[in-house]
């Protein structure tokens, strides 16, 4: 993921910045607890398309990606 599209980047739903998982190939919103998928290289930002994450994932996910920057 370009660090640089990453930083204009936002949630639709909640306009909070997002954070990238590698793993899973999405970009969560702790904000609104949505998870977007990358396919293909393309983030798709629309809700329809957009999971919402568990409680637990919500927390470890951002606490995770968070300490890394």
């Amino acid at each position: 993921m370009d660090k640089t599209l990453l930083t204009i980047l936002v949630c639709p739903l909640s306009k909070a910045p997002l954070v990238f998982d590698s793993e899973k190939m999405e970009l969560l919103c702790s904000a609104s607890g949505l998870a977007y998928p990358i396919r293909d290289g393309v983030p798709i930002m629309l809700e329809s398309e957009a999971r919402f994450m568990t409680a637990d994932e919500k927390l470890a996910k951002i606490e995770y990606h968070q300490d890394q920057y």
